[in-house]
């Protein structure tokens, strides 16, 4: 089954979300669990863990996933960004695991002050270091970049490159596929999906993917901006969408949005439209 929802604030404390995302239809939830911006992540006690998962459970929501924050950059040349990027990613696992969320998602990085094949093998040395040691059950999902300004991660190919290095791991590592983020790469979901899907299937595998981040773009193809938009109001289109919400089904993958509140309602309703009962 394909279950669908959107981000939702933990504004109050993380166990305000169900109720929340329950109010918006949704069926599964992401979250944050500390400032996207920066600064020391509230402590997740077990009273509070508990509160959470009993609300999540009355609420009926099937999975939580969680984004790591904004500021995560495996590719810097800043020895401190990137250890502190890879002890982030490593305590928001572990905070996962605390309150049973299936996926923590993050960005990569970018890699303006390094060459390219400098900074990959950053990134594939800072997500090896993420899992030393590592036992929880939440798992780690890579999420595609929109290719601006030396950002890792905006091809298919990249991400094949990367989950080849990362085999040894490969019951840890996914992807989570932002739709806005391909189209503003160039793999357009409508006119061309035989041929994103044939890129997709080649280079990272179908069974890789996740989860999907389902957002229409404010910006034209292959523009390498990162603007999302409502479905159906932006550059990707109802079809583009119908198409996405099929590959979903058809592999089982959730679809999260990442859109305003409180239009986001709206957006939800038009992908299980799409789905079907």
């Amino acid at each position: 089954m394909t279950y669908i929802g959107c981000h939702v604030s933990i504004a109050g404390g993380i166990d305000k979300a169900p109720e929340r995302a329950r109010e918006l239809g949704c069926e599964v939830m992401q979250i944050f669990t500390r400032s996207p911006q920066g600064g020391k992540a509230s402590d997740l006690t077990p009273d509070l863990v508990s509160r959470f998962k009993l609300k999540a459970k009355t609420y009926k929501l099937k999975a939580t996933y969680i984004h790591t924050p904004y500021y995560i950059n495996f590719a810097s040349s800043d020895n401190r960004i990137r250890h502190g990027s890879i002890s982030v990613v490593r305590s928001e696992l572990e905070r996962g695991s605390l309150i049973g969320a299936k996926y923590v998602m993050t960005h990569l990085g970018s890699a303006k002050e390094l060459p390219p094949n400098e900074a990959m093998e950053k990134v594939i040395e800072g997500l090896k270091k993420i899992f030393d040691g590592y036992n929880g059950e939440t798992q780690l999902l890579l999420e595609n970049s929109a290719g601006a300004g030396g950002v890792i991660g905006s091809t298919f190919e990249e991400f094949g490159l990367i989950l080849k290095s990362l085999h040894n791991y490969k019951s840890l590592v996914g992807i989570c596929l932002d739709t806005q983020h391909t189209y503003a790469s160039g793999y357009d979901w409508d006119t061309d999906y035989k041929k994103t899907l044939s890129a997709l299937k080649t280079s990272i595998g179908i069974e890789k993917v996740k989860l999907i981040h389902a957002n229409d773009s404010k910006v034209g193809f292959n523009e390498h901006k990162d603007r999302h938009e409502h479905i159906g109001k932006g550059k990707i289109g109802l079809q583009g969408f119908k198409n996405i919400v099929a590959l979903a089904k058809k592999n089982k993958i959730d679809l999260i949005l990442e859109t305003e509140h409180p239009e986001v309602e709206e957006d939800v309703r038009i992908l299980k439209k799409f789905r079907g009962k």
